[in-house]
């Protein structure tokens, strides 16, 4: 009984005082910057994904994150508990490309600092992560780059019909890249980013991919516009 009430005595010191109304100034901090950073990742990203939708997550992250890390610090029984509960989580969720991942750090990292009482240099990290992440996508758009994603499914697999597709998209296309190949046993999938110079360059590149294949799926999504 005496080393029950011990253990708990020392828990108890451990536990260090709260400021509800710091923690409430905190949070609503801490969802401004991921809101804003959400934002940003819709107007400067280049995820193939829908970018509006991937970025709701972030308030709800970094405010999850946060809470976490303000009752994990203040009481060791909790970071001990927590522990536990997260051995036995498994996220499941696909993350199809690496930029995604980088904005989910960032959106944690948020909520990390904040839980941890360090608005100033959260606030500043932010800052100048921000203007990295705006400065670098300004400077690209002076430079040529593409402004479609061009998905082609339903392709019958042979030998060279990868070869071939990109042949007929790059005599009509220019900055084309590859961006995901999906593959089964029968079909490929295939996406590229590229630009079209004009909706008569797309038409004539459309018909050439349908002439490899006539049961062949052709998706198009715009990213700035035709031309621009």
């Amino acid at each position: 009984m005496e080393k029950l009430q011990s253990t708990l005595e020392y828990f108890q010191s451990r536990t260090e005082s709260f400021d509800l109304e710091f923690f409430l100034y905190g949070l609503l901090l801490t969802a401004l910057m991921s809101y804003v950073l959400s934002l940003i990742y819709i107007r400067f990203g280049d995820a193939l994904s829908n970018r509006e939708l991937f970025g709701r997550n972030f308030v709800v992250l970094s405010m999850t994150t946060m809470l976490i890390i303000t009752l994990v610090k203040t009481s060791l029984a909790l970071s001990l508990g927590l522990v536990g509960a997260l051995s036995i989580i498994r996220f499941r969720a696909a993350i199809k490309e690496p930029e995604e991942l980088t904005y989910l750090f960032l959106a944690i990292a948020i909520g990390l600092g904040m839980g941890a009482d360090e608005p100033i240099i959260t606030m500043a990290a932010f800052l100048v992560i921000v203007a990295i992440l705006v400065v670098r996508k300004l400077v690209r758009r002076r430079q040529p780059e593409a402004n479609f994603y061009l998905t082609i499914a339903g392709v019958r697999i042979d030998e060279s019909i990868l070869d071939r597709i990109q042949q007929v998209i790059c005599r009509h296309a220019r900055n084309v890249r590859l961006r995901r190949l999906d593959e089964t046993d029968t079909q490929i999938e295939v996406s590229f980013q590229t630009q079209f110079e004009s909706l008569n360059n797309l038409h004539h590149c459309m018909n050439k991919l349908r002439g490899l294949d006539r049961e062949m799926k052709i998706s198009l999504v715009d990213d700035r516009g035709i031309g621009t």
